[in-house]
């Protein structure tokens, strides 16, 4: 089934599963997709407003220019959805504990959302922008940070020895995020 242009508000799809098929150009607001199967959904052009998709199955779902405003994503496995053309961006709200383990997620931006525990690892993150994120215990390993922008992020650590970060962009205050794992004292 296709769906294009509609608006979704306070929809409890825990109760009533979102159909199969392909959403494009649609709207959900304050919507509830906590645990709900979206495997194979394909959201194209979507917006999700004040959502909770926490714990939400993504086996092979597709994302393509998708932005999550508000939304609470906890334990979500980006790294299930399909990798063509996936594409989104976040602004607020809660992404902690997710993985989006070896995801090409270049240009993506990260706005004033909590990413606590999330695993970064082996991603291309080149030129992301993390915008005002706590990032407290967020994994990154073999990541590509190349020019990626965290100068106003908070609670990283990052090992640049492990990590591809030239031209990436830190603030001094970001400082011992980089060097954590000397254990030195800067002050």
């Amino acid at each position: 089934m296709e769906y294009t242009d509609e608006s979704f508000d306070k929809k409890d799809f825990t109760c009533e599963p979102l159909q199969k098929g392909t959403y494009e150009n649609c709207i959900f607001r304050h919507c509830n997709f906590s645990s709900s199967d979206l495997s194979s959904v394909r959201f194209i052009d979507c917006a999700f407003n004040a959502c909770n998709l926490s714990l939400a199955r993504l086996d092979k779902t597709v994302f393509r220019d998708v932005q999550f405003k508000g939304c609470k994503m906890v334990g979500l496995h980006f790294e299930q959805c399909d990798p063509f053309g996936l594409s989104f961006g976040f602004e607020g709200g809660q992404l902690d504990q997710s993985s989006f383990y070896r995801n090409k997620l270049k240009k993506t931006i990260f706005k004033g959302i909590q990413l606590r525990e999330t695993d970064f690892t082996e991603c291309d993150l080149t030129n992301a922008v993390f915008d005002h994120c706590d990032l407290a215990g967020a994994t990154f390993e073999n990541t590509i940070l190349e020019k990626a922008d965290l100068r106003t992020s908070f609670n990283y650590s990052i090992d640049p020895e492990r990590n591809k970060v030239k031209k990436a962009k830190f603030s001094l205050q970001g400082l011992p995020g980089l060097l954590n794992k000397y254990d030195i004292e800067i002050q």
